[in-house]
């Protein structure tokens, strides 16, 4: 009897358990997978003849099955003031990061005045794994993982700007959240780089340009290496419902290497002749990355890829702006920026690949804006978007109202 009674109570509590189980296994496929790809400063003007003479298949791939177009960016767009507007939908001065130093402080998370879609999406359910996104040092909690990138500090590297501290050498916060992610990381990925290496200086390039030159793109491939060993273990063993990777070498690259004609403003043979490849093999190097992560992409999966502007080369009419002819942080030699009055002049690219997404569909004009990727993506998760946010969610993307996973807002 005690024996037919206890296998009696283990059936209950079996078939108790099925409902809350069953439960458990809806909520997981209730939670859309959206991933995010970011390129610091991806200029459309460059990639499109990459895109042409198929040295970016990826990406073509993307094109094909999906929506793309340029994205209208801020006034004087920077990296960690864009990328804190797309993360919030708000305008700088509203959100607070409005560019590398605020009040002569670096950027930094402590400063966001609105909430970023991350935050959102945690509170609402949803994991979240964040890796190299600009301004997202010291990490903020997640539901899941966060590793900072551009501005973060650490040795040699005290201001956080345009440097590039190993994993192991983060100092003034953290880096990765949960802290104790870090040891993972660094046993099964390695001590790798937070973030692109810094442009030489004028004076390190004197008389040895092609040397400096040629080893500072070593270095860039060394990063991107790790970069992209970093996002596939992360896809691989700590799979999210909403993923946001960031490369950046793409825009640290074109500031000094663009590939400028000699009646360009700023050119200087001895530099701008050693490596007129270098800026379009940042995108074919980036087109590789892309390929690793749509490894972990299925149909069934949102693909967001965004650039938070363009770069452009210098121009002689603006030279009254001090940053136009001078240098990159008072040190490198510049030919090519984005940070220009007008950031229509510098636009970003759109790309959006996933179910109910219209293929091969071509957004002309600025019919998106970095506004409108955070009210998107809450838009795939079923999630209201907050009053706050200045964007509207991409509907011109979708086929229909019946492959929207929610209600247009």
């Amino acid at each position: 009897m005690v024996s037919r009674r206890f296998l009696l109570i283990l059936l209950a509590i079996c078939l108790l358990g099925l409902p809350l189980f069953g439960q458990s296994q809806s909520v997981s496929k209730a939670n859309p997978r959206v991933v995010v790809v970011g390129v610091n400063g991806m200029e459309l003007d460059v990639i499109r003849p990459l895109l042409l003479k198929g040295e970016m298949p990826n990406l073509a791939r993307v094109i094909k099955n999906g929506a793309y177009g340029k994205l209208r960016t801020v006034p004087a767009p920077n990296c960690p003031r864009v990328y804190s507007t797309i993360s919030t939908s708000t305008k700088p001065e509203e959100h607070g990061v409005t560019g590398f130093l605020v009040g002569g402080i670096t950027a930094n998370t402590n400063m966001l005045k609105e909430e970023p879609i991350w935050s959102i999406l945690s509170k609402n359910g949803v994991s979240v794994g964040m890796a190299n996104v600009p301004a997202t040092f010291p990490v903020m909690p997640v539901n899941g993982y966060m590793i900072s990138g551009m501005l973060t500090r650490g040795k040699n590297c005290e201001d956080g700007v345009l440097c590039a501290p190993k994993l192991s050498e983060v100092q003034g916060g953290d880096a990765v959240y949960p802290a104790s992610f870090k040891a993972e990381l660094l046993k099964n990925v390695g001590d790798f780089f937070i973030d692109c290496e810094r442009m030489p200086s004028a004076e390190q390039l004197k008389g040895h340009e092609t040397e400096v030159i040629d080893s500072w793109l070593k270095k860039v491939d060394v990063i991107r290496d790790q970069q992209t060993k970093l996002f596939d273990y992360l896809m691989t063993s700590h799979p999210t419902d909403f993923t946001w990777f960031v490369q950046s070498c793409e825009d640290r690259t074109g500031h000094w290497l663009y590939p400028i004609a000699p009646y360009n403003v700023g050119y200087n043979a001895k530099i701008n002749a050693v490596r007129p490849d270098a800026f379009p093999n940042q995108y074919i190097g980036f087109d590789k990355v892309l390929g690793s992560i749509l490894k972990h992409v299925d149909e069934n999966t949102y693909l967001f890829i965004v650039s938070d502007h363009g770069i452009k080369p210098l121009r002689e009419f603006e030279e009254t702006d001090p940053h136009a002819h001078m240098d990159h942080e008072k040190t490198t030699p510049v030919i090519a920026k984005h940070d220009f009055a007008d950031g229509d002049d510098v636009p970003g690219s759109f790309f959006a690949m996933g179910p109910g997404i219209k293929h091969d569909l071509r957004l002309m004009g600025f019919e998106a804006t970095v506004y409108d990727v955070a009210p998107t993506i809450l838009h795939v998760y079923g999630i209201e978007q907050p009053k706050q946010m200045r964007g509207h969610v991409l509907s011109e993307i979708f086929e229909n109202a019946e492959n929207k996973v929610a209600l247009q807002k």
